[in-house]
């Protein structure tokens, strides 16, 4: 979509995007019957920040915010705020503000910025130009803040550059560990920023919320396997789990000091000697599997046993030791411990291989029991059911997504196909959407 295609982007510079640039791109890329038609130009800006790691020191990151503009009333004025949380990635140079070769930037900018939503969407310390060296990976706290600091960064930029105004409507959301970070942003915002933000409505997707059970069970499966006469360690590991293991342990183990004594403790040979450092990477995930960095699965599940990435011995351990270790982190950073003030809806898929879905239905469990309801849509829900609970449009989304990609496991838990996490994005991002027009006028 962006005409800056092969040029070097530089923190503060900004670019207009009109509106029929927008839509060739989502005509191209096919998304566009879920992002409609662009009510609005888009003005890109790229923002350097200050924020701090997980020890509270200085360090630096990046942000892309998204400014609508144009004659349409949805786009002057001051503006509803959409803080947007990236999902997953092991590029190091990940920027959500280069739309020409970044397509989650794409899509947040033509879902939410080109029909009159300002977006801020940090790029999360570790990527791009941020001065840490490793990415704080689904550390709550620390993401939480970073993404208050790029926010707060944003509306600075905005007042100085005149580009857009900001009204008093925040929403937060975010995909995949985007969903983790936006749900931990909205708790922190809550907590610890009222005075500073309101939260008017959040709307994580498809993130890992109940860390302690899903690292749980991707410990135990090669036991859980054998009990099932699975001779195939690997067959409860989430799809992508060589890729998200690593940026885990290196996460946690940087911000506590107790995941391992040394990386050989954690990792199979060869990758004791180079993991911790590995991710996120200036190389290919397909050129570091061609040079033995990581396990040569397509899948990115060979995490245990001969030839995979993680010691029985680790795995064993941490399971013995629930309460520190790796286990420890990820309760200290599971996020059913808090009750939201602003209301929350969530978007998921039953048959998601690498987000299982009982992050959300726990989430949504635990939130209830607090006596707040979380609208969740499941993608692969019963069509006619949705429309009771959620609504036409939300059916809608739900019926597109499974005539797209009708060959998914309904089993809520396990492995399903493959585009039931990637290919949901903009279905979900289209429901989240449609749930902010409730609030934003």
């Amino acid at each position: 979509m962006s005409a800056l295609a092969d040029a070097q982007l530089n923190p503060g510079q900004t670019w207009p995007i009109p509106a029929a640039q927008i839509d060739a791109g989502t005509s191209a890329s096919g998304v566009q019957a879920l992002t409609g038609t662009a009510t609005c130009d888009v003005h890109i800006a790229y923002v350097l920040y200050m924020t701090r790691d997980p020890k509270g020191e200085a360090a630096t990151a990046s942000t892309a915010v998204f400014v609508p503009s144009g004659t349409n009333a949805a786009c002057t004025g001051s503006r509803p705020v959409v803080l947007y949380a990236h999902g997953t990635t092991t590029e190091k140079a990940f920027n959500m503000a280069d739309i020409a070769n970044n397509q989650e930037g794409s899509l947040t900018a033509a879902m939410f910025a080109a029909h009159g939503y300002i977006v801020v969407a940090p790029n999360f310390l570790g990527y791009d130009l941020s001065s840490l060296s490793y990415h704080p990976y689904l550390n709550a706290e620390a993401q939480a803040i970073d993404m208050v600091d790029g926010l707060r960064a944003a509306n600075s930029f905005l007042k100085a550059s005149g580009l857009g105004t900001p009204s008093a409507k925040l929403f937060v959301t975010g995909y995949s560990e985007g969903g983790h970070v936006a749900m931990a942003t909205q708790k922190v915002l809550e907590r610890d920023y009222a005075s500073e933000f309101t939260v008017t409505a959040a709307a994580p997707m498809s993130g890992p919320y109940n860390l302690s059970r899903f690292v749980t069970q991707i410990l135990a499966s090669p036991d859980y396997c054998a009990s099932l006469g699975s001779s195939d360690p690997n067959c409860a590991v989430d799809a992508g789990a060589t890729l998200f293991t690593p940026l885990l342990l290196t996460s946690w183990q940087k911000s506590y000091g107790n995941v391992y004594s040394t990386p050989a403790d954690a990792y199979q040979s060869p990758y004791a000697g180079f993991m911790e450092t590995l991710l996120p990477s200036n190389s290919s995930v397909s050129d570091l599997i061609a040079a033995g960095k990581l396990p040569a699965d397509s899948t990115f599940r060979k995490l245990f046993g001969t030839g995979g990435m993680i010691n029985d011995s680790f795995r064993t351990a941490a399971l013995a030791n629930p309460n520190t270790g790796m286990l420890g982190a990820a309760a200290t950073n599971s996020l059913l411990n808090w009750t939201p003030k602003a209301p929350m809806a969530m978007c998921y898929s039953a048959a998601d291989p690498t987000v299982f879905a009982y992050n959300t239905t726990d989430a949504q469990t635990y939130f209830g029991s607090k006596g707040v309801t979380v609208p969740a849509l499941d993608l692969r829900g019963n069509v006619a059911t949705i429309a009771t609970t959620l609504g036409t449009s939300a059916a809608t989304l739900a019926g597109g997504f499974q005539a797209t990609y009708p060959a998914a496991s309904s089993a809520v838990g396990t492995p399903g196909t493959e585009q039931d996490h990637a290919d949901a994005a903009p279905f979900c991002a289209a429901f989240v959407r449609g749930y902010f027009a409730n609030f934003a006028q």
